[in-house]
């Protein structure tokens, strides 16, 4: 069971976005331009293109989302993906300027709370920090949450599957699902939960292929 209080409250939840956000500009500001077009585990993103990704919610307006919907052809993946690659393509000078710009936004993309763009912003960091060989470790009250995100997904549909185990965090109060355990960091368990199960294994005990 997840003990009472473990959701982050909204004001907490977002100032966990702002410090991701400023971290991570922290972190992109000093890469070398080789760094940006390494490739992530996310496709065919680059690292520039994951960046940039993590600035689109907050800087597009409705009006945007709708043009970008209609240029998708109505596909919710498809715009996701095309609007990363393209913003990827821009000077990587303005996309460290958006992500601090958008410290302090609280704008949400349509049908999402603030528990989107921080799960968005601990796993796509990774994903960052992965694709150039860094530690980024993950603050442990705010992947609690997002773990916790992703196994009560329903809006917007969650893209992974639930690992069929019962997982239990190592280092915060948190366990979900039923089965044989999986333990390990809550961030791990949260790389698990999103599909990074390559990245998420050295640090899990209990982990079986096809899981």
């Amino acid at each position: 069971m997840i003990p009472v209080g473990v959701v982050l409250d909204e004001e907490a939840c977002w100032q966990a976005v702002d410090r991701e956000r400023a971290g991570l500009a922290d972190l992109l500001e000093g890469l070398a331009p080789e760094e940006w077009d390494r490739p992530t585990q996310c496709g065919d993103w680059r690292v520039r293109d994951v960046a940039a990704h993590l600035t689109v919610a907050a800087r597009f307006s409705r009006r945007d989302v709708v043009r970008e919907m209609i240029r998708a052809r109505g596909n919710w993946n498809r715009m996701i993906h095309d609007t990363g690659v393209r913003d990827g393509g821009r000077p990587v000078a303005e996309t460290v300027a958006d992500l601090r710009s958008i410290i302090g936004s609280r704008r949400l993309a349509p049908t999402t709370t603030p528990r989107e763009p921080l799960l968005d912003l601990l796993v796509h960091g990774q994903d960052i920090a992965l694709a150039l060989g860094r530690d980024r470790p993950m603050p442990l009250a705010p992947a609690r949450d997002a773990a916790d995100r992703v196994c009560t997904m329903r809006i917007p549909p969650r893209p992974w599957p639930l690992p069929r185990a019962r997982l239990v965090a190592t280092d915060i109060d948190w366990s979900r699902g039923r089965g044989e355990e999986i333990t390990g960091p809550i961030g791990a368990l949260l790389l698990l939960l999103t599909g990074r199960t390559e990245a998420a294994a050295p640090h899990l005990t209990g982990l079986r292929s096809g899981r």
